[in-house]
């Protein structure tokens, strides 16, 4: 019988990766080199789908205002009227958000703020 090379107790593994804070969280950030999956943003995907449904909403005649919107909600309406503006960004901006593959600098934040009615401007601004 012979002896095999004994194994190591303990294994040192490096992981290059960057503490950063999106959305009010932390997350980890591995370098670009590396190649990783997408994730959607869960608090961006969740105000895109309220959004639109406060609109479906607004437009079926189910509420006549938004402040009676809000009211049923139990939210603000200066809020409301914020997170109603994203179903006015670009259909492709909207798909980047629910697919994961807009960029680190488009947070929920960022997009509540007011931003170029224009789509080529939203580009430009938001990607």
């Amino acid at each position: 019988m012979t002896r095999a090379t004994p194994i190591p107790e303990t294994v040192t593994l490096h992981v290059p990766f960057r503490v950063v804070t999106r959305g009010g969280r932390k997350e980890m950030q591995i370098p670009e080199c590396v190649a990783q999956p997408r994730r959607a943003d869960g608090a961006l995907v969740k105000a895109l789908a309220r959004a639109f449904r406060w609109k479906r909403m607004l437009e079926s005649g189910e509420f006549a205002t938004i402040a009676e919107l809000a009211e049923q909600e139990g939210i603000a309406p200066s809020y409301m009227t914020r997170v109603l503006r994203l179903t006015l960004l670009a259909p492709d901006i909207v798909e980047a958000i629910l697919d994961g593959k807009q960029g680190p600098e488009v947070t929920l934040t960022r997009v509540l703020e007011p931003f170029p009615g224009i789509w080529s401007d939203q580009r430009a601004y938001l990607l």
